[in-house]
């Protein structure tokens, strides 16, 4: 089986700290079920760390071109403390571009990433590994149990959806910002290769490794996004 996990960089970085105790709860999953057979990918986010970078960034009178950089360059480094916690189970190189990743893409190693250029979120970089890998499963983690009918953290009357569609997803994130560190949900990228390579993909609460276990063993845990 060829799979991408996204780890949400909210998962990762909060409080101006950098959540290690995830990190090692991850890699410890990871260790648990990946049998050395397919073709895997962990893509991380930057988080709130990366936020504060980019709010530096703009303070010093940076374009959202450096801006995006600055949070990549984050990403990967998050990335690198989830390939150095995993060992010789992942490709300690970080790969910064599609080609790279089909260089270390083989079986027996987990590919351990971050972002790859400006303009795109870690969710775009998720759904571009799936098309190359041709991945079956595609996880993308987040801070809560799923997608909702509006943003949980704001309204307590939000509903949590089982399945959405592409179209739907994206005219829910169509009236939403998306600047440099702020990609809500997904981002305009992500639906347009989601949709290119007809790939579904699960959301689902990151927190909650039990779940992320079910999922990356074939069941239906959160919202199922499909083409």
């Amino acid at each position: 089986m060829n799979l991408v996990l996204k780890l949400s960089g909210h998962l990762v970085s909060s409080d101006g700290k950098i959540n290690h105790q995830l990190i090692a709860d991850y890699a410890k999953l990871l260790r648990e079920v990946y049998d050395s057979k397919g073709k895997w990918v962990v893509v991380v986010g930057g988080g709130e760390v990366a936020r504060r970078y980019v709010e530096a960034a703009r303070a010093i009178g940076a374009d959202e071109v450096m801006c995006d950089e600055v949070a990549i360059l984050i990403t990967r480094a998050n990335a690198r403390l989830m390939a150095a916690c995993l060992g010789n189970l992942a490709q300690q190189r970080i790969p910064t571009s599609t080609e790279e990743l089909r260089e270390l893409a083989i079986d027996g190693k987990i590919v351990v990433m971050g972002g790859l250029q400006p303009g795109q979120s870690t969710v775009a970089v998720s759904a571009l590994a799936a098309s190359v890998i041709k991945a079956e499963r595609l996880i993308i983690t987040t801070d809560v149990d799923g997608i909702y009918t509006s943003d949980p953290k704001v309204d307590p009357s939000a509903k949590p959806l089982p399945q959405i569609s592409l179209s739907e997803l994206s005219k829910m994130v169509a009236e939403l910002p998306q600047t440099a560190g702020k990609y809500p949900l997904i981002d305009n990228l992500a639906i347009s290769i989601l949709q290119r390579s007809k790939m579904p993909c699960l959301y689902l609460n990151g927190r909650k490794l039990e779940n992320v276990r079910k999922a990356i063993m074939g069941e239906n845990v959160g919202t199922l996004v499909v083409p």
